[in-house]
């Protein structure tokens, strides 16, 4: 972590950290293909993210650790990110749902119901769902 990330206010830090959990994803095979260099760039640009703080978050992606969100849909736009990273490059791997599902954990996803929500998740993907559409269903899924 750099001096600059003292800096950050509270919502670029939660971006951050979700964006390099996006990267982990993308880091599964050790590989960034070009469909997951595109999104990922996408993704910076909507956070914000610039040049330098994303070739430092691709270096370093496990130095920042998932911060709290606040409110379940906001949850589940993450989960929808992340869904998107696994597709980005047309295949799925077994260890980009491990780590998928671990990430599940850790956005407040019920211990007992990762793997039914991380496994829509990619589904709703696949069959690409919109956000709204993604949206209805985790919470079909993961009913309180």
């Amino acid at each position: 972590m750099g001096v600059s990330d003292f800096n950050l206010e509270g919502e670029q830090k939660k971006n951050i950290a979700h964006f390099a959990s996006i990267v982990n994803l993308a880091l599964a095979d050790e590989i960034i293909s070009e469909g997951e260099d595109k999104l990922l760039r996408r993704v910076a640009k909507r956070f914000h993210i610039l040049e330098d703080k994303y070739k430092e978050i691709l270096e370093n992606s496990n130095n920042y650790p998932i911060k709290g969100l606040h409110s379940y849909d906001e949850r589940i736009e993450h989960l929808y990110d992340l869904a998107k990273m696994i597709y980005a490059d047309d295949e799925v791997s077994s260890k980009e749902v491990g780590i998928l599902r671990k990430i599940c954990t850790g956005l407040g996803f019920p211990i007992d119901n990762v793997e039914k929500v991380a496994d829509e998740a990619i589904h709703l993907v696949l069959n690409d769902n919109d956000l709204e559409d993604f949206t209805k269903a985790i919470k079909q899924v993961n009913r309180f």
